[in-house]
């Protein structure tokens, strides 16, 4: 059976939620949302059948899951909106990047909290989800989530301990695939080639490189091994990366974004 659900703050990844959680068979009826400003509520509604308010309170009654999917600088006052209003039989669904679940316990009492962090890719259905329990979360609370969040792509359950590292991988990673293809497409540009040219040849390698990790069973090491014949061009690529510290530099991009994700959560 699935979950009745409430969407508290639709923007992107809320909106990628309600249209993957009806394109998976919810029915209108059984999902709600709230945001912030009238004339956004009237066009969500509108477009999916759904009842969408600015007012978080009035959407939780009878729902199972009450999805929190404002920015972590916004879920203060969002709890001030709806303590008391969240039941102990709801499940509270956190996508808020960097805030412990220990701050919604403070704020609501012994409710199940569930901490997630999803990613970019759930606008198509693609998403990966890390997602951990609070201190009064039940398995049964556990699977409610993730029922939820599958209708946007795949889950995984963690250690809460882990969810910043997951921020900085898989919520920001997208960021990194992006600015990749836009440094390809502007290389490939200078080599000669026309923009749309370049950037359909990009775009679908990246495509394509993303199945050959998912839909084989070998690893990203063999499969970069495989194009990398000694002697060859991609070996001469591989050389430049390797010299300038792009392994390096990824890591360190991780290590910032764990940071900053560590520092929003201290200050929500």
């Amino acid at each position: 059976m699935r979950p009745t659900v409430a969407v508290l703050g639709i923007g992107a990844m809320g909106e990628a939620l309600v249209a993957g959680l009806l394109g998976a068979g919810w029915q209108p009826e059984d999902v709600s949302g709230a945001t912030r400003r009238s004339e956004r509520a009237r066009v969500l509604a509108e477009e999916y059948r759904c009842t969408i308010t600015t007012d978080p309170r009035g959407v939780l009654a009878g729902r199972d899951v009450v999805v929190v999917a404002v920015k972590p600088r916004d879920v203060p006052a969002l709890l001030d909106q709806i303590a008391g209003a969240v039941e102990a039989d709801q499940v509270l669904l956190s996508l808020a990047a960097g805030v412990p679940t220990a701050t919604f316990e403070a704020a609501l009492g012994t409710i199940p909290v569930v901490r997630a962090m999803p990613n970019t890719a759930a606008l198509v259905g693609e998403g990966v989800t890390g997602i951990a329990p609070g201190r009064y979360v039940e398995e049964g609370h556990l699977e409610r989530a993730a029922t939820v969040l599958e209708a946007v792509g795949i889950v995984r359950r963690l250690d809460e301990s882990l969810l910043d590292a997951v921020t900085a991988v898989s919520g920001t990673g997208p960021a990194y695939v992006f600015v990749l293809a836009e440094a390809l497409i502007e290389a490939a540009i200078r080599e000669g080639l026309p923009r749309d040219i370049a950037e359909i040849f990009v775009h679908q390698t990246v495509r394509g490189a993303g199945h050959l990790l998912t839909e084989t069973d070998l690893s990203a090491a063999e499969l970069r091994a495989q194009v990398t014949s000694p002697g060859g061009t991609t070996a001469a690529a591989m050389h430049v990366l390797e010299e300038h510290g792009f392994r390096a530099l990824v890591e360190d991009a991780v290590q910032a974004a764990a940071a900053r994700s560590r520092e929003l959560g201290s200050t929500a």
